[in-house]
């Protein structure tokens, strides 16, 4: 089995289909992150995302029903497991307990570039 170690874009993929509930497949989880972190994705990259979970034990997915619109394919569904449910909160947690090491967050900005 892989790792436990959450990518940004597997991150953001779990939680785009936590989002979705059950309506969480290829398509609309690609079109949610899209509209979310406003970054274009590709197919390839997400299916690899999602595979890489799926073996990690985050994720768990299931075939649905044929449908003609799609050509006689079914959609794959995703749910994100116990697991990955535990890793997304750690994982919450560890950002969140950095970010409040920091005394005081001062930001610049240059408009002038």
């Amino acid at each position: 089995m892989k790792g436990t170690h959450l990518g940004e874009f597997q991150e953001l993929a779990l939680l785009t289909i936590l989002v979705l509930g059950d309506d969480a497949y290829g398509v609309s989880i690609k079109r949610e992150i899209n509209k979310n972190i406003k970054r274009s994705i590709s197919r390839g990259a997400l299916h690899t995302a999602l595979t890489r979970l799926e073996e990690k034990g985050f994720l768990k997915s299931r075939q649905g029903e044929a449908n003609e619109e799609r050509g006689g394919r079914p959609k794959r569904y995703y749910e994100v497991t116990n697991k990955g449910k535990q890793t997304l909160h750690e994982t919450r947690e560890m950002r969140d307990n950095l970010w409040n090491k920091i005394p005081s967050i001062r930001l610049e900005l240059n408009y002038a570039s």
